[in-house]
């Protein structure tokens, strides 16, 4: 399966009878989880579960919404509910003739009332549930296409970052055994001090080899390019690995900053190091931004 983006749009109509159609729209954005809103008309339960169910079995993240408008022959799209109307009606003519007054109810105030007006329901014989079950697959089509040539996009800019890190990896190479010589330095000066001021011997070699420790970045290098390595693999192999692209993000960005700690302080050609391992970590970054609309 390709590299799909979480953001996308998808429309689609039915028609259930010469006298019903409708229109059922699924948007899609980022999110850490699959989480789904629907907009459906009353008395939609059950068509909502099944709804829910079928777009669980097709998509792994993003927050979706779902909105089912049922259209009727002659631009009717609300139904009265008779109940609550009748019975404000009903309530209101009682309390006119109880305290003598010649009024009648206000159509437009009673039109207002919460729940006078539903958007129309739907039929009970099930024709329109079964039309809208056969759209999603249409709708969720449509959405993935467009989801996918986002996706595409997306790819080739983490291909592009992923190229960017490498290459300066690699001129971090070849800065590395002058930086290691201005440690030697550092630690000569440092033991010759220690030696200078009697120091025990065994405080001698704590002292050097708390700074051979803390001098060869290679380890931070092989780690960074392995990360590197899987993390292209894993837009080889496609599919749902958002998640997984950011674990190792901040993977390469820990890399980075060690990377830099252990650089701190050296002048010369440290400082190239320096201005390497911040452009690495402005390319993971931006990486990490395109990252978090993967599916």
């Amino acid at each position: 399966m390709p590299i799909r983006s979480m953001t996308g749009f998808a429309q689609a109509k039915g028609q259930v009878n010469p006298q019903l159609g409708f229109t059922l729209s699924l948007k899609s954005v980022n999110h850490r989880f699959l989480d789904v809103h629907f907009r459906l008309p009353a008395d939609s339960d059950a068509l909502e579960m099944k709804l829910r169910r079928l777009l669980r079995e097709k998509l792994a993240r993003g927050h979706l919404e779902l909105s089912l408008n049922v259209e009727r022959a002659g631009g009717e799209s609300f139904s009265l509910n008779r109940q609550i109307v009748g019975g404000y009606i009903q309530a209101f003519r009682a309390a006119a003739a109880e305290f003598g007054l010649a009024a009648e109810p206000d159509l437009n105030v009673i039109l207002r009332i919460p729940g006078a007006l539903d958007a129309a329901a739907l039929p009970a014989d099930g024709a329109v549930e079964a039309s809208v079950l056969g759209k999603v697959e249409e709708v969720l089509e449509r959405l993935n296409q467009m989801r996918e040539e986002e996706g595409r996009g997306i790819e080739r800019e983490l291909r592009h970052r992923m190229e960017h890190v490498r290459q300066a990896g690699k001129e971090i190479e070849k800065h590395r055994h002058a930086v290691l010589q201005g440690y030697v330095e550092r630690l000569k000066t440092r033991m010759q001090e220690l030696i200078g001021s009697q120091a025990e011997p065994e405080r001698i070699l704590q002292e050097a080899a708390l700074l051979v420790d803390r001098s060869d970045i290679q380890e931070e290098l092989v780690r960074l390019e392995t990360h590197v390595n899987h993390f292209l693999t894993m837009l080889d192999q496609g599919g749902e690995v958002g998640k997984k692209l950011d674990f190792l993000l901040q993977e390469m960005n820990r890399e980075a900053n060690t990377l830099l700690s252990k650089t701190s302080g050296l002048a010369g050609e440290a400082l190239n190091i320096t201005q390497m391992g911040l452009a690495i970590k402005a390319e993971i970054e931006k990486a990490r931004e395109q990252v978090q609309n993967i599916e």
